[in-house]
């Protein structure tokens, strides 16, 4: 097919969030194993461009949504003059949709009409196949179908820079079984109640794990770990804030398993090769959980699609949100206790 033989350039755009552009790199991976000629540029986000921006062979151009109009106007100015073979639009979002007119590209590959929004069909040309019960990863994997490609691997590979992994080995020593909790997402009403975290943390100490909090410099996230610390019984070393994104990769690479509602460090732990015990209420975790064993998460979807919605999670579109007040508080501490064992001894950390 000459569509295939004469690919050159491909651009991507997906510029948020960490836990998607965590998916987005075993697509990286495919394209440049199968098609190692091809030339990948990457419209990414200014923060996720932090954890991933120095994936080898791979152009990056940052889009600082903070900056409004102006941040479209600077991609526009960085690509101009340049024309790809292939554009593939992985983000539906409005904002997204008009970045992407930065863009000039002969095929332009988007969404499926059922998971399109914002009038995303207007700025694409082609579709990938319409599917149902994806999980993310695989949806934006699907992108490579088009080009005639499938991804057979899942393989991130992302760099972590030694001064990150000598920061990690401050904290993780070899021999320490390690219990990270990173209690925010930017979802807020995906947030698990502090003294939960608390009451999870207090357990994993006394069953001799080390129990590290981690967390971003925004004052919300700040106020949560105070929150959590301040329920605890036992001392616990909190590096919220005190950590830059690879230094948290780095660690989430050293812990024996990490404990976080659907959010970037749940899928920066997968992509590292640690277990997640994922709390699930808000989200469906065949859909957003950590993609390569959601085994060890808690999940309390259907149970929150039946009190919220009034009906089984079956019945919901797939992809529904339940992000509603209250709904986190199905969670219980002993579900998430019996997960944590259950790894444990899986993992062979706990007697």
């Amino acid at each position: 097919m000459s569509d295939r033989d004469d690919l050159q350039s491909l651009c991507l755009l997906r510029t948020s969030a960490i836990g998607d552009v965590t998916h987005v790199v075993p697509l990286v991976r495919t394209l440049q194993a199968k098609r190692p000629h091809v030339r990948l540029t990457w419209i990414i986000g200014k923060l996720e461009q932090r954890l991933v921006g120095d994936l080898a062979d791979v152009e990056f151009v940052t889009f600082d949504k903070g900056k409004g109009r102006r941040g479209r106007r600077d991609v526009r100015h960085a690509l101009a003059g340049r024309r790809f073979d292939a554009l593939l639009h992985m983000q539906v979002a409005g904002r997204a949709n008009l970045l992407s007119l930065s863009v000039k590209a002969r095929r332009r590959i988007g969404y499926d009409k059922a998971r399109s929004k914002d009038l995303h069909g207007l700025f694409i040309n082609e579709r990938i196949a319409a599917r149902h019960g994806q999980h993310v990863l695989d949806a934006l994997a699907s992108f490579l179908e088009p080009l005639g490609l499938k991804q057979t691997e899942v393989r991130w590979d992302i760099p972590v820079p030694e001064v990150a992994q000598l920061w990690a080995e401050k904290h993780i020593s070899d021999d320490t079984p390690t219990l990270v909790v990173s209690p925010s997402s930017s979802h807020t009403l995906r947030n698990w109640m502090p003294e939960r975290y608390a009451a999870v943390m207090d357990h994993a100490a006394a069953r001799g794990m080390h129990v590290l909090l981690v967390g971003g410099p925004s004052a919300a996230e700040r106020q949560m770990a105070d929150a959590v610390l301040a329920a605890c019984r036992r001392e616990h070393e909190d590096l919220t804030g005190k950590d830059t994104l690879k230094q948290l990769l780095a660690l989430l690479g050293r812990a024996s398993m990490l404990l976080t509602p659907d959010s970037g460090p749940m899928h920066m732990a997968n992509a590292a090769g640690t277990k997640v015990l994922g709390l699930h209420a808000a989200s469906n975790p065949h859909r957003s959980g950590p993609y390569s064993d959601r085994r060890w998460c808690v999940d309390k979807y259907d149970a929150a699609a039946r009190q919220f919605k009034h009906q089984p999670a079956a019945e919901l579109p797939w992809g529904s949100k339940i992000e509603q007040p209250g709904v986190m508080e199905l969670i219980g501490v002993d579900d998430v206790i019996e997960r944590f064992e259950a790894l444990g001894q899986h993992l062979g950390v706990l007697a």
